[in-house]
């Protein structure tokens, strides 16, 4: 008689979890998987890395020296809000254009930070925006020309982590 009551206790309806139960379970998983994907990440790339994704973007095609100018402070306290200038030397004719600059950071989560495109009507290769950098690191700024050469420019800059920046 015992045994029989201890086999009772383990049947299935002795085990079903309030419809609510269920949902608040779940509403809070949820939440908390939510949370986690908003924080930031680890920095994961290495030079490396964003090297290979900056081949990858350009076809694997020679890097040359010169024709890119990238600017950036040297310092900043703002690593989510770091300043860049590009500027690529063309005359951005039907002949001779630009036709995409790619950034790449080496030491950001993922290497690749924008592509950007232009064509001969754009008059003139220059980006000006603000991009996030992790940590201190070197950002690397290919221009693939309308001839199919790539040229590379380069700049580093010291992220302050005590300051708000990112790590």
């Amino acid at each position: 008689m015992e045994g029989s009551k201890a086999m009772k206790d383990l049947r299935l309806e002795h085990l079903v979890i309030p419809r609510r139960r269920v949902l608040a379970m779940g509403g809070a998983a949820v939440a908390a998987m939510t949370v986690l994907a908003l924080m930031p990440g680890e920095a994961g790339a290495t030079p490396k890395d964003a090297k290979a994704k900056l081949a990858e973007l350009v076809g694997g095609k020679d890097l040359q020296k010169g024709r890119v100018h990238v600017a950036m402070p040297k310092f900043t306290e703002r690593g989510p809000f770091t300043r860049i200038v590009i500027a690529v030397e063309s005359p951005m004719t039907e002949d001779d254009y630009v036709k995409s600059v790619h950034i790449v950071a080496e030491r950001n989560t993922v290497p690749e930070v924008a592509s950007f495109y232009f064509g001969p009507h754009n008059g003139e290769a220059r980006i000006a925006t603000r991009i996030r950098l992790v940590k201190s690191q070197n950002v690397l700024v290919a221009a693939e020309m309308s001839d199919g050469s790539v040229y590379l420019g380069r700049a580093r800059t010291k992220v302050d982590r005590g300051a708000g920046g990112c790590g």
